[in-house]
């Protein structure tokens, strides 16, 4: 099985309650002076605005629990968590200059700037994607990326220094993205920030490509997936789990076995031949190819012990609260849509192989994990998503106030 891990932090925190609106007012300052042209925003919607001259704010916002995010360059980033419920009077902030590490930054991206280009392919890769979608998704403002790479420990990070600018032809969105965090260690990327998106404007024909974009972006993907558990209806909306467990291949050499088989050869002054066959090794020659070539072998094998549970299976409730809870792990596939070519080009050892339905690991990092009714886990890091929805990266992004039945 090809592994492609990733964990997507995007501080995901949205609950709609009631359909009912309400006037969210407020007030930013700095220095104890009004500051204008702060964004204000509802993280990962596309609810947003901007204070005006007077550092006031208004957002017409539904009534739940929600992540306010306060923006603007050269000032720290301010995170809020209110409920509309205990909401009865305006807000107000105070912002923070940024530590002055913007020089610091630059300097080490001046000094490292032949391997910019290389880093930056690297980082649309692992963050936009590689799908037929991330092939529309561009970031506007990319010379405010700087990276570092540690060579001793193989990690490659990214910082920006304001906040990008990302826009999504496929989708109809430009996104701006205050990045946090991104890193890619032991084929592992993690990223986190916060992100407000505001639809494009554009011809009838260009609204009704997006609309049937965003409906295929939406479909088979972890949030409709998470709703569909939510509704009981994973297998009416074309979802199919099933359960599996993952143990390492007894066949596969140890990494005693490896070291001591690659010393052995390094010894030898013997001409060394993979591809011959060797049914019974009649040295320790052959005894070491034979290891080396169980080297190619899968570390872990996928055992699938039970097939297409119901979402009542792995979903429960108690204290007022939903959550996720299962043993092992689940492998996820939706019916309705196949693998993308770019996909299966990826994956494909030899030659490309014909497309099959998608299909998705969900592996827990925690024994179980709330999930709120838009669709998201309270804490991204509850678990790692494998296979397909690792393959659909931000491209595919879509904001948490995104309604499918509207593109019907």
């Amino acid at each position: 099985m090809t592994k492609s891990l990733i964990i997507l932090l995007l501080f995901n925190f949205f609950i709609f309650k009631l359909s009912a609106k309400i006037n969210l007012e407020g007030k930013i300052y700095f220095e104890n002076e009004p500051k204008s042209n702060v964004a204000v925003y509802l993280n990962n919607t596309t609810t947003g605005t901007i204070t005006n001259k007077n550092g006031e704010f208004n957002l017409e916002v539904n009534n739940g629990v929600y992540e306010l995010i306060i923006s603007h360059i050269g000032f720290q980033t301010i995170k809020y968590n209110f409920d509309t419920s205990t909401y009865t009077k305006p807000l107000e902030f105070s912002l923070l200059e940024e530590e002055s590490l913007l020089d610091e930054v630059v300097i080490n991206g001046k000094e490292n700037n032949e391997e910019w280009e290389y880093n930056f392919s690297v980082f649309i890769r692992e963050f936009i994607g590689t799908s037929e979608f991330s092939k529309s998704c561009t970031i506007q403002n990319p010379k405010v990326l700087f990276f570092e790479f540690d060579s001793q420990n193989n990690i490659l990070t990214a910082e920006a220094i304001e906040t990008l600018h990302i826009k999504n032809k496929a989708l109809g969105y430009d996104i701006f993205y205050d990045l946090k965090h991104f890193s890619i260690e032991k084929k592992i990327t993690k990223y986190l920030g916060y992100s407000y998106f505001k639809e494009s404007k554009g011809s009838k024909n260009k609204q009704n490509k997006w609309r049937k974009n965003r409906l295929k972006a939406y479909n088979g993907s972890q949030v409709h997936f998470f709703k569909s558990v939510l509704k009981n209806s994973s297998k009416e909306e074309g979802f199919v789990i099933n359960q599996f467990v993952r143990k390492k291949n007894k066949d596969r050499p140890s990494q005693e076995e490896l070291l001591k088989a690659r010393k052995t050869l390094s010894k030898s002054n013997v001409s060394l031949n993979f591809s011959r066959k060797i049914d019974i090794p009649k040295n320790s020659i052959d005894s070491a190819l034979v290891v080396l070539k169980k080297a190619k072998l899968p570390k872990y094998i996928d055992y699938l012990y039970k097939s297409e549970i119901a979402s009542s299976e792995i979903i429960h409730e108690k204290n007022n609260e939903t959550y996720l809870q299962f043993d092992n792990n689940l492998r996820i596939t939706y019916l309705r849509e196949k693998e993308e070519k770019g996909y299966i080009l990826r994956n494909s050892l030899s030659k490309p192989r014909k497309a099959f339905p998608q299909a998705s690991n969900i592996i827990p990092l925690a024994e179980k994990f709330i999930i709120y009714p838009s669709g998201i886990l309270a804490n991204p890091l509850d678990v790692l998503y494998e296979e397909y929805w690792s393959y659909e990266k931000f491209a595919h992004s879509l904001p948490l106030d995104y309604e499918p039945n509207n593109e019907n």
